[in-house]
């Protein structure tokens, strides 16, 4: 007769990885999110889905896979906000620069096949890449204004900054992205 052992065991499991991935898991998805209540939501929702997994498979590499699961569930959150931070990020604004990317055909697609939601991941994993090589301060006004929507105004309340050097720092994180992101058009359009 087997033991009754096993969900005890799996709930020690998910204490323990709480415990041991906790701080660092909501400081890696506080960086990315605008409010301190959207990050512990989605901590939530990556413990969630983890104590589900736990309890259906293992799991080899648990620190790659709740990072993994994090930053997509950052990426669920912001994909809302893409069409008016491919404007403004990618250069489709009148005028703007003619060797910017333009992602909009596969991003805001309604096809729904596994070549467009491939590259849809790549391009959020990418953006997220090229935004965690930028300043904190360039980072934290971009993330601010064009995925959380938060107005100039109300992050020069939050900060102290003038306005003029937020629009400054953001204009510098575009144009890092753009090049970041430039590679990795040229790569899809070369297939």
């Amino acid at each position: 007769m087997q033991s009754v052992v096993m969900p005890q065991d799996k709930n020690s499991h998910i204490i323990h990885t709480i415990k041991a991935y906790g701080k660092s898991l909501l400081g890696f998805i506080r960086k990315r999110v605008k409010s301190d209540a959207d990050a512990e939501d989605i901590l939530q929702d990556v413990w969630y889905q983890f104590s589900n997994v736990v309890n259906s498979e293992p799991i080899e590499q648990t620190s790659a896979w709740l990072y993994r699961v994090a930053r997509n569930k950052i990426t669920d959150k912001h994909k809302k906000h893409t069409e008016t931070l491919l404007d403004d990020m990618l250069g489709n604004d009148a005028g703007d620069d003619d060797d910017a990317p333009d992602f909009s055909d596969i991003l805001l697609t309604e096809a729904r096949t596994p070549e467009t939601e491939y590259i849809r991941n790549l391009f959020w994993e990418q953006l997220f890449l090229a935004l965690d090589e930028l300043p904190e301060l360039q980072r934290q006004v971009f993330i601010w204004h064009e995925l959380d929507s938060v107005p100039f105004e109300e992050i020069a309340k939050r900060t102290g900054e003038n306005i003029n050097t937020l629009v400054s720092r953001k204009r510098y994180a575009v144009l890092h992205l753009r090049g970041r992101l430039k590679q990795l058009y040229d790569e899809i359009n070369d297939y």
